[in-house]
């Protein structure tokens, strides 16, 4: 449906575009690979990126630039070690057609492998490690960066939405969810005093990922060493938290997001050990005091982030969330819970854990 050689005509690529095919089946973006000169491999990345998603694209090309420029400056093989953005024929970074759709080329990094899935501690030690060594890389970076999806991790925000969600109760759920909408307001103060501690400045304010699952790092090919961290369009400036508390909440749950066998749901603390391992041993010496201190906690608090939007999308009738069943949000909200609850019960063991590694 669009005129793919067009567009990569727009961009100053080394070469004559030969074959455009698709790479998977993104979530968001759509994304393809480029092939030069009648070459089999790739040699840049293409993508459609969603701005229904993300509204301001320009300002997120920006961010990506200015974090991969900074992150150049400091490693050896800039080519290899980060993104790198290609620019359009006219010096732009990203390419907008008649339609309105925004497209940007990234160079492709070759001989690399890329794993679906962080299932064991070892998986868990080397997503770590990828976390760790992109919040270090980025440690130093002072600029702010544009907030390309509003409110993103802000429980305050979040409040209001939930508010005003339970106050209009469109599908007349709420009379049937007390218990559920209480997991929520029990927990409302303790979340609005830890996301205080990031507004006050008590927590700093960093460079921060926002998707960090282990398919967005890059190992390579020949010796598996980790080499650098992809899917840089949810860039942000906040807190270091958010990206340790997401992971946290996906490497270290036994069971589905959408697990129904509540039973299968629990916080494993063997991968817990095996990601701060991976993560402290790059980023330990960088964290303030603040940081470790609420180290642990960040997964609760992602976690329970996730509880109130699942519960709350399916208050809302379920319009934000794909759903499978009538009650997949509610069935997500109840696994999530479960495993809040299984964070809650080892936070102690958890910050010890922090503790003796750092």
């Amino acid at each position: 449906m669009y005129n793919l050689q067009n567009i990569a005509a727009q961009f100053a690529l080394n070469g004559t575009p030969t074959q455009i095919k698709a790479l998977g089946e993104g979530f968001i973006n759509d994304t393809l690979f480029i092939c030069i000169d009648g070459q089999e491999k790739p040699s840049y990345i293409l993508q459609r990126k969603n701005h229904i998603v993300f509204p301001d694209v320009p300002a997120m090309m920006q961010n990506i630039k200015m974090v991969t420029e900074h992150i150049k400056a400091k490693v050896k093989d800039p080519l290899r070690e980060t993104l790198t953005v290609v620019p359009t024929k006219d010096g732009a970074l990203y390419y907008k057609d008649e339609d309105g759709n925004f497209w940007a080329v990234t160079l492709f990094i070759g001989d690399t492998m890329s794993y679906t899935k962080a299932d064991t501690p070892e998986m868990a030690f080397q997503g770590g490690l990828g976390l760790g060594q992109f919040h270090m890389l980025v440690s130093d970076f002072k600029e702010p960066l544009t907030e390309v999806i509003k409110g993103f991790h802000n429980i305050r925000w979040r409040f209001q939405q939930w508010d005003e969600v339970i106050a209009k109760d469109p599908v007349g759920r709420v009379k049937d969810l007390q218990e559920e909408i209480s997991w929520i307001e029990s927990r409302r103060v303790q979340m609005l005093d830890f996301w205080s501690k990031f507004e006050n400045g008590i927590i700093p304010t960093r460079v921060t990922h926002n998707d960090t699952k282990i398919s967005n790092f890059l190992f390579n090919a020949a010796d598996g060493t980790l080499l650098c961290a992809i899917d840089l369009d949810t860039l942000m400036s906040s807190t270091m938290l958010n990206d340790t508390g997401d992971a946290l909440r996906s490497y270290t749950n036994t069971g589905e997001e959408d697990e129904k066998d509540l039973d299968k749901v629990s916080m494993n603390i063997d991968m817990f050990t095996a990601y701060m391992k991976g993560y402290l041993s790059m980023m330990g010496k960088e964290l303030t005091e603040s940081e470790i201190e609420n180290l642990a906690f960040s997964g609760i608090y992602i976690t329970y982030e996730q509880v109130l939007r699942f519960l709350m999308d399916y208050i809302d009738g379920d319009n934000y969330y794909k759903i499978k069943y009538p009650d997949h949000n509610l069935v997500r909200t109840k696994a999530q819970y479960k495993l809040l609850r299984s964070m809650e019960e080892q936070l102690p063991e958890m910050n010890e854990i922090v503790r003796k590694l750092v």
